[in-house]
């Protein structure tokens, strides 16, 4: 029978669209078109470049740049962290704007700062980021014009300065941690020899404290050069040429540079043979092996750069899947290992391996990494392992391929600044959709196999281990490089043993079940079935992306009915099970099934309900929906040795917290704020050795037994004609077990212990610590009553917004001594019921200078007093609205936004069974805070949610340094000649030790970035 009537678009159909896409014949030598796809390019008498592109994604608003060719790197020895600097002033004044007014008009516009207005800076470059609304003509027009501010008229005066020190000296202080260390001495010893290992973009504490302004002007003058920069715009715009002419407005007038400095070229040298590095870092999360590889960057000229791209990105896939293996195997040497490859700096990129392991264990993960990568060298990968890759990569590209008229405009101005700034092609989506068609079926496991010879240890290689207490020297890894060499030489490494992989997910397909009733849901383009075995779904259909369906099936009750005995195991029942397979299949074999499949499932077990979620393709739904029916139908038995695994990362992961200087911090805040009940106290050694694994088993079996306690919301592109039968079979087909399992009143289930302190409390926490760092944590408890529950709901959204951005005005525009502030809100200190008023707190977080912490707090509190006394004004309302109300717009936009404004409306107190009237109730909640919000009524809900006056109750934790007699040691370092630090762009995973946090079954494959898209280092 055919599904599908005459004319549909259904998903199937779309996809149908990308297998239907022609080959294209290839001349390996033709060269990829220099003109950027699909912009309006060009450059001004002046020397300034411009990108233009119209793009509907999000609707009314556009991501706009301004690049600068002109990065740390440029610096002289008496201006390193100037780069830097200019960029913190451009926001705080410039020829037009004073104060830090260009933050306040954006924000009044509805662009947050630092969501919606930032910078960055790097050692090639700095780049200038807006998100602006462009519903109103003159908007477009003001945000340009503060791109040209930035580009020439940046004020640079002792008083402009001197404010802006303590935000840049805070970030710098942040930096100082031992993650920020670990960056910096892997940075300097793979730049050694160059002037990139000197030039850290957040520079030198001397020089941000001292610098005059001449200097920084003279630094400002000299780089920042039109000639030198571009100017990208990429939004919804009626037509490009009348924003190329808004640019020509804002910029042609200015003059050029006469004689415009040449940008240098600074090389980084090879080396043949290996540098060493036994890095001993006391803070540190955990042990960890990175193995770097350094080469010049290729080319990217001609269509065969463009397949030998597509070759090393298999040959990363493939080597990324055997990591991944390896690491699920008995006693694996490694938690996690992954590769990659990343452009470091202008001239130079990397191979990169980095893994995670076990306590002393450095050696044997380094001895395992270098091994699997000689054995591809000797024997290659499989054809079978690269078919899976293939499939893989076909997948991500036909994803992008139907979605390319649905790009983010964020993602587009993205690459026209790799374009200006790497000069890397944008050839468009269709054309790299055809060319990896037609080359990804040509590409033998021989040739992926080739890039294996970019990872030996004679091709500019570092290796560096870091570790909490120094148990691998530089003897030892000289020894694995050496052992690894003779073996390979020897051909003694046995090839590769591929797994059985079964064919199908469902071996037996469920008997579909029955819809007993379907209900319409107009208001909000929704429908909801009750089916058979009890469960309820609801799915709106939705037009935002062409690839994506998302999906969430909730259920009450969760670890808060579990008593203290069987806490600690059953809160380790997702990670246990995660390990052994919660599909029917373990994590490894499940991997290669998916091949070629867009779909994954997770699952969370919450306080008070259980979850599972999904992403896929619509022509994938029914792989994720069959993930949730064996999800149901798996029973999770422990065996030994996964427990083993699992045990022994969650014991690392307990070891780092405890070398964490803000562990003791967050401890105590908690302790505090929530008692000290079991449910909040962290996880100590002692709890992971009372953990019963068939206990964590069973009761995670348990969680997801019951069909009948589960609702389940589905959002995206949907046929339902395609969909409904998938749902009645594979979520219908789930059995309803014979009695009920883990079936709870939502107003029944306990709530958490929580008791909020009814005094004023003050507390510094000092903790040994490498580096001098400061925390501070100020909460107020909070207490919503049911009547007025659905308006102070949304109040509580609005006042968190408004605390946060005066904060900020008053702690780092004002006084200049943070970098930033957060406002966060619990809301958890109750069960879900329909009745009673909810408990939670509000917390204010910033980082600081510790002499000056309590000064700081004070002048917090102060302003929170005031905006109580006095309320806050016009401006500072009207702001928060328009924030509030863009960010509401963005939504309606995706699929994310939808898929939770159901669920919510399924789990607020006010459903009874309608979904739609509880959303309406919701939005009118809403709108009604909207419209009745003014400086009165705001300084009436900050008067009525927190204390009144705020000083009266109210908890503050302080995280400072522990004094000592004696200098601690910043950290030791075992190596060869050389200076060695940091650049934000190579990271340390640490992800195996994360292992409660994380949902270890769900695989993460790095995708194939499109042409011009990389990531930047924020300072």
């Amino acid at each position: 029978m055919d599904l599908l009537p005459a004319g549909s678009s259904s998903p199937i159909a779309k996809k149908h669209k990308f297998r239907s896409l022609k080959l294209v014949n290839i001349n390996m030598d033709e060269l990829l078109c220099e003109k950027p796809y699909g912009v309006d390019y060009g450059t001004l008498q002046n020397g300034l470049r411009y990108y233009v592109r119209s793009n509907s994604k999000p609707k009314m608003r556009a991501a706009l740049a301004l690049a600068v060719n002109a990065g740390s790197v440029l610096e002289e020895e008496e201006e390193r962290g100037v780069a830097h600097i200019v960029e913190h002033l451009a926001f705080s004044a410039t020829k037009k704007y004073t104060n830090h007014d260009i933050v306040k008009f954006l924000e009044s516009i509805g662009a947050e700062f630092g969501a919606c207005q930032n910078a960055v800076t790097s050692a090639d470059e700095t780049v200038y980021e807006l998100f602006v609304p462009v519903d109103k003509p003159e908007l477009l027009s003001q945000a340009i014009s503060v791109l040209a501010e930035f580009s020439t008229e940046i004020r640079v005066s002792l008083n402009d300065l001197e404010k802006e020190r303590g935000a840049v000296m805070e970030e710098y202080r942040g930096n100082r941690n031992a993650h920020g260390r670990m960056q910096d001495a892997h940075w300097m010893l793979m730049m050694e020899g160059s002037k990139y290992a000197e030039r850290l973009p957040i520079g030198l504490e001397k020089v941000i404290r001292t610098v005059s302004p001449e200097v920084v002007k003279q630094f400002y003058k000299k780089w920042y050069c039109l000639q030198n920069m571009a100017v990208i715009a990429v939004g919804d715009f009626s037509d490009t040429q009348s924003v190329v002419e808004l640019i020509k407005d804002h910029f042609g007038d200015k003059i050029s540079a006469p004689d415009p400095p040449l940008i240098p070229n600074f090389p980084v040298p090879s080396h043949e043979d290996p540098r060493f590095s036994c890095f001993v870092e006391s803070e540190a999360a955990g042990s960890a092996v990175m193995i770097s590889c350094k080469m010049p960057v290729d080319e990217l000229r001609t269509v065969r750069d463009y397949r030998n791209l597509l070759v090393e990105s298999m040959f990363f896939q493939a080597l990324n899947q055997r990591f991944f293996k390896i690491s699920r195997n008995k006693d694996p040497p490694y938690f996690s290992c992954s590769a990659a490859a990343d452009v470091l700096v202008r001239p130079i990129k990397a191979y990169i391996m980095t893994s995670s392991c076990k306590e002393k264990g450095t050696i044997e993960a380094l001895e395992s990494m270098l091994t699997e990568v000689a054995r591809v060298r000797l024997h290659g990968f499989s054809e079978r392992e690269i078919s899976i890759v293939r499939a893989l990569l076909m997948s991500e590209i036909e994803s992008a391929y139907l979605e390319r008229d649905q790009m983010q405009s964020t993602s587009l101005r993205d690459e026209y600044l790799q374009h200006f700034l790497r000069n890397e092609p944008v050839v468009g989506i269709e054309y790299e959709a055809q060319l990896q068609k037609t080359i990804l079926p040509h590409i033998s496991a021989s040739e992926v196999s080739k890039y294996s010879k970019n990872f030996r240890t004679s091709c500019s290689c570092v290796i560096k281990t870091i570790e909490p207490r120094a148990t691998a020297t530089v003897d030892n890894l000289k020894a694995v490089v050496s052992k690894i060499n003779s073996l390979e030489e020897e051909r003694s490494i046995s090839p590769w043993d591929d797994e059985n992989i079964p064919e199908e997910i469902v071996s037996e397909k469920p008997n579909p079940g029955k819809i007993v009733q379907r209900l319409e849901y107009s208001n909000i383009g929704a429908t909801e079935l009750v089916l058979s075995n009890g469960m309820r779904v609801c799915y709106k259909c939705t037009d935002f992306l062409d690839d994506q369906v998302l999906f969430t099936g909730f259920s009450y009750g969760g670890l808060s009915e579990l008593p203290e005995s069987e806490y600690f195991s059953c809160s380790m029942g997702s990670t246990i099970a995660g390990e052994i397979g919660i599909f029917g299949y373990r994590p490894s074999v499940l991997m290669d099934m998916l091949a070629g499949k867009r779909a994954e499932v997770g699952t969370k077990l919450g306080a008070y309900m259980r979850t599972f979620s999904g992403d896929c393709s619509p022509s994938d739904l029914e792989t994720g929906l069959q993930l949730v029916y064996q999800l149901f139908t798996t029973n999770v038995v422990p065996g030994e040795e996964d427990v083993k695994i699992v045990m022994q990362m969650a014991e690392e992961a307990v070891h780092a917290q405890e070398r964490d200087p803000y562990t003791a911090f967050s401890n105590r805040v908690r302790e505090l704020n929530y008692g000290n009940s079991y449910f909040f106290r962290p996880i100590r050694i002692k709890d992971l050795k009372k953990v019963d694994p068939v206990k964590a088993c069973e009761y995670f079996n348990s969680c997801f037994k019951d069909p009948s306690t589960f609702t389940t919301v589905i959002v995206g592109n949907i046929d339902p004609s395609i969909a409904c039968p998938l749902i009645l079979q594979y979520l219908g087909g789930i059995p309803r077990p014979p009695e009920p399992v883990l079936h709870f009143n939502r107003d029944d289930l306990k709530g958490l212990p929580f008791t909020f302190p009814t005094t004023i409390i003050r507390e510094v926490v000092h903790s040994p610590m490498v580096e001098a760092q400061c925390s501070v944590q100020l909460c107020f408890p909070v207490e919503l009553k049911n009547e007025d529950m659905m308006e102070d709901i949304h109040n509580v959204g609005f006042l968190s917004k408004l605390l946060e951005a005066k904060l900020m005005q008053i702690l780092r525009f004002k006084h200049g001594q943070i970098y930033s502030a957060g406002v966060s809100v619990f809301l958890g200190g109750n069960k879900p019921s329909r009745i009673g008023n909810v408990r939670g707190d509000i917390s204010v977080n910033f980082s600081c200078d510790p002499d000056i912490s309590s000064k700081l707090v004070d002048l917090a509190l102060d302003e929170i007093l005031r905006l109580q006394d006095e309320g806050p004004s016009d401006t500072d309302v009207s702001t928060v609205l328009e924030i509030e109300q863009r960010a509401h717009e963005n939504g309606q936009q995706e699929n994310y936004y939808w898929l939770d404004r159901i669920l919510r409306s399924y789990q607020s107190r006010i459903y009874s069974g309608d979904v739609g009237t509880s959303f309406e109730v919701q939005d009118e909640g809403r709108s009604k805070v909207r419209k009745t919000l003014t400086p009165l009524t705001a300084q009436s809900a900050l008067q009525r949610i927190i204390p009144f006056p705020c000083k009266k109750q109210y908890t503050v934790v302080i995280l400072m340094p522990q004094a000592s007699r004696f200098k601690l040691l910043k950290s030791v370092l075992f190596s060869g000649p050389g200076h060695y630090g940091r650049d934000a762009k190579i990271l340390v995973s640490f992800a195996g030790l994360a292992v409660l946090a994380l949902s270890l079954w769900r695989y993460s494959r790095n995708s194939v970035k499109p042409l011009g898209v990389h990531s930047f280092s924020r300072n």
